[in-house]
């Protein structure tokens, strides 16, 4: 079973003025893990599609949606995958490829038929991004060995993390497609801070690896007039060009970074100093 929603795009000028419902209605992502069942949100942020899927006793293809108006979801997409629960497997085109927790698969513009399995008993969990294609790049894997891997941040601004790029221009080839996983050490809850926009494309978070109980306040909008929405583990918000996309948690934990736009260029971004955001 596949169910889908639809998020437009808004104007920051417009996003100043909601109150926490209104925030939360356009840009969070709540329910992404349904037991066998598919759920998409399409947004018109570049397009970019954010989904989640959970095959617990059935195998669970992916299949077009109305938005899309083709008769196969990849016709005119690419796609990525990160499995962020227990072993799986993604069949693509009848070619099996096994995912290990924090694994990243993509998959390329045209490919027909793709089915998520779980495999050795264990519950796999699919988080993915789609964005639109014009060329059809190999469909690759990339375990955690080919990941690129950065330490950032310092123990003393509590944002000392690993951050491992996937699906990057440095290791696959994509059309605008980029994905990655960020790992909060110990004793550390700050994300993307410094942080930034970047005018040329958008970006969704994917929070996880949260402990039961504890939450995550991540902070959007302009740099000079930021909000927040508390999420909890297993949800995404989306985030605008115009908008910075950081966070905060009363623990450690994990995120996937996904963006779609113009630019491949990862480093391609406006910082924006700590002591500068209002």
């Amino acid at each position: 079973m596949t169910n889908f929603s639809f998020r437009y795009a808004t104007n920051p000028s417009d996003a100043k003025k909601y109150e926490t419902n209104e925030l939360r209605k356009q840009f969070l992502i709540e329910n992404l893990f349904v037991e066998n069942e598919i759920q998409l949100t399409y947004s018109m942020y570049d397009r970019l599609i954010v989904g989640g899927i959970m095959p617990v006793n059935k195998s669970l293809k992916l299949e077009t949606i109305p938005y899309l108006k083709s008769e196969n979801f990849l016709d005119r997409r690419e796609l990525g995958i990160i499995n962020v629960g227990g072993s799986g497997t993604v069949t693509v085109d009848g070619v099996e490829y096994d995912l290990q927790k924090k694994e990243a698969l993509y998959v390329g513009q045209g490919s027909k038929e793709v089915i998520f399995s779980g495999s050795n008993g264990e519950q796999p969990l699919f988080y993915i991004n789609s964005a639109p294609a014009h060329k059809k790049f190999p469909t690759k894997k990339i375990g955690k060995e080919e990941a690129e891997i950065i330490q950032l941040g310092e123990e003393k601004f509590a944002n000392k993390r690993v951050l491992n790029k996937l699906i990057v221009n440095s290791i696959v080839e994509t059309c605008q497609l980029q994905m990655g996983l960020t790992e909060l050490l110990p004793g550390n809850v700050w994300n993307t801070m410094p942080a930034h926009t970047h005018n040329r494309r958008m970006e969704a978070y994917f929070y996880f690896d949260l402990e039961s109980g504890q939450t995550i306040s991540h902070f959007m909008g302009e740099p000079q007039n930021t909000r927040h929405i508390f999420l909890q583990n297993h949800q995404a918000v989306l985030s605008p060009e115009w908008s910075i996309h950081s966070g905060a948690g009363t623990s450690n934990y994990s995120f996937v970074w996904g963006m779609a736009g113009e630019n491949l260029d990862y480093s391609d971004m406006d910082i924006c100093a700590p002591n500068e955001l209002k």
